[in-house]
């Protein structure tokens, strides 16, 4: 069929009106533009689309009837197009959709959000929380518009922003003879039951610390559940080694578990900002990155451009030194 959107729309409004002085009017054009459109329609259909009374207007035929509601879907979809294109040249986006690493779901992500609504206003909100695996899966298809992650396991197609540096850190349970302490080691740990959060590829760079000082710990408790493994801890499971901790407070430090920061120069995952964009941003993705980078600085975790995190170690204090 030839016709144009323009022309898809001349005929609609016929249809709504009833009457082609009417279209015209409402559309500010003239009769003889919607008397084109229409014949041109019923020419590429070879049936009428209306039945013309004098004095009377225009009715739809069946074959218009069938044209109108075929028209409605499409210029819907015109419509939803152009407010998607129209969104992607300001900070605001219609719709967003997030996919990030399973426990920041409940760590950080709404507040995080959040501060990216306050300053944009509404924005309806997709959350998709998985593994590395499957974020990066996500991201391939299009499922979601940005990944927020670690940049441990395959690396993600697109463009990667780093934004902070996670260094790792131990849970133990309140009332542990370690809380004394203010900083541990993982030799501190090592004859402690691990309780792992057994997450694709996490599950690998969390065993890898250990590589790094020669020791092998006993997993004593398995879970791919953040708050489940918070919990294992609580209820005396064993320790626990991770990187991300609540940036405010939520219930999975409300169980009874306290967190201290490891002495060892141990590898530290990048928090990373991945998406399918490029260096050809859209503004709204670009001001969505930026809040991000914002958030993290705000809460103080170290810039992934600053020079190294300085462990009690590195900064010359003896691990004597770090007892209360």
């Amino acid at each position: 069929m030839k016709l144009s959107m323009r022309q898809v729309k001349y005929i609609s409004e016929v249809a709504r009106l009833g009457s082609i002085l009417a279209a015209a009017e409402a559309l500010n054009v003239s009769q003889s533009s919607i008397i084109a459109a229409i014949n041109l329609a019923e020419g590429d259909m070879d049936a009428r689309l209306f039945e013309r009374r004098p004095s009377r207007g225009v009715t739809t035929t069946p074959a218009g009837d069938r044209f109108v509601s075929a028209a409605q879907g499409l210029l819907a979809a015109e419509a939803e197009f152009a407010k998607s294109i129209s969104s992607l040249s300001g900070k605001n986006a219609a719709e967003i959709k997030i996919g990030c690493f399973e426990p920041f779901g409940s760590l950080f992500m709404p507040d995080l959000i959040r501060a990216y609504t306050n300053r944009v206003g509404t924005v309806d909100v997709a959350l998709f929380e998985g593994d590395q695996t499957q974020l990066h899966r996500w991201l391939v298809s299009k499922t979601v518009d940005f990944v927020v992650a670690y940049d441990i396991g395959p690396s993600f197609n697109g463009n990667i922003t780093p934004i902070c540096r996670v260094p790792p850190h131990v849970m133990i349970a309140c009332g542990d003879e370690l809380e004394a302490r203010d900083a541990l080691s993982l030799s501190d740990i090592a004859e402690r039951p691990l309780v792992l959060l057994d997450l694709p590829h996490t599950v690998t760079y969390l065993l890898a610390l250990f590589d790094t000082v020669a020791i092998c710990p006993r997993v004593g408790f398995r879970t791919r559940s953040y708050p489940t493994m918070s919990r294992a801890v609580a209820a005396g499971f064993g320790v626990s080694v991770l990187n991300m901790r609540p940036l405010l407070a939520t219930e999975e430090d409300a169980g009874g578990v306290v967190r201290r920061p490891l002495i060892d120069d141990l590898p530290q995952p990048t928090l990373v900002v991945a998406d399918a964009y490029g260096a050809q941003k859209p503004e709204y993705a670009r001001f969505f990155i930026q809040v991000v980078r914002e958030f993290f600085d705000a809460h103080g975790l170290p810039s992934a451009y600053e020079t190294a995190y300085e462990t009690p170690a590195r900064a010359g204090i003896e691990p004597s030194q770090i007892m209360k």
